[in-house]
């Protein structure tokens, strides 16, 4: 022999390296076990940190309003699409138009639409939303059309109360309720009653629904006044019907 021999590793070398047996070890396991054993471990390490029966309920709770919340918005979306789809259907003389502008400073005066003269719109003209009636066409351009709606300061315009067979004078006041100025001093209105333009308007579509009536001035001189609710969310309406003549 040429003096050569076969090295075997001794004992403490082999022990030295338990680290690296430890780490093939645990990559066998891994591969035998599809990762089980690590997620077993981490749920066991965790398990402190889940929440008890009180966090669990708040948990829920707080699902419950987010769930509660988001139905609610669902169903306002679908309220909106079915009276845009309704303002759509509008018959020969109406044309639908959507609300392209408006100031915040006179929010309560007027708003512009994205339609104008091309469409049959001229100055006048009825303006509707869902629920009724809030405003006239007082201008129009090829394209655009501005619209005065009832709250604006400058609006007058002659409304009916059913109930009552009374007419009333419906003016603006820059606020989201106009005031009803009353003929008679006794006109035997009340809260509740529903206010729609005259049977017999040429200036307007007759018995359109405008608003309910909210409160009442009896001490008003010469004759009781009033306020109304609009029927129609002059606030917040992004499409209008535009009545044509």
């Amino acid at each position: 022999m040429n003096g050569r021999f076969l090295r075997v590793p001794t004992f403490q070398k082999i022990a030295g390296a338990w680290p690296w047996w430890l780490l093939v070890l645990a990559l066998i396991g891994v591969r035998l076990s599809k990762g089980a054993f690590f997620a077993d471990g981490y749920a066991l390490l965790s398990r402190p940190f889940w929440p008890g029966p009180a966090q669990s309920e708040w948990l829920r709770s707080g699902q419950k309003v987010d769930d509660q919340a988001r139905l609610a918005a669902l169903e306002r979306d679908n309220l909106r699409l079915r009276q845009m789809l309704q303002l759509d259907r509008g018959g020969g003389n109406r044309v639908s138009a959507p609300v392209i502008s408006r100031e915040p400073s006179g929010w309560w005066r007027q708003l512009e639409l994205g339609k104008g003269r091309v469409d049959g719109i001229a100055p006048g003209d009825a303006v509707l939303a869902p629920g009724g009636l809030i405003g006239r066409v007082v201008s129009a351009t090829p394209t655009t059309a501005r619209v005065a709606l009832l709250t604006d300061g400058s609006s007058r315009i002659g409304v009916w109360v059913g109930r009552t067979q009374q007419h009333a004078l419906l003016q603006g006041l820059g606020t989201p309720r106009p005031r009803l100025q009353f003929l008679e001093k006794d006109p035997g209105v009340r809260p509740g009653d529903v206010v729609t333009t005259s049977p017999a308007s040429t200036l307007l579509p007759p018995n359109i629904t405008v608003g309910v009536v909210q409160s009442l001035n009896e001490q008003a001189v010469p004759a009781p006044d009033g306020l109304i609710q609009l029927s129609a969310p002059v606030d917040a309406v992004d499409w209008v019907q535009v009545v044509t003549r």
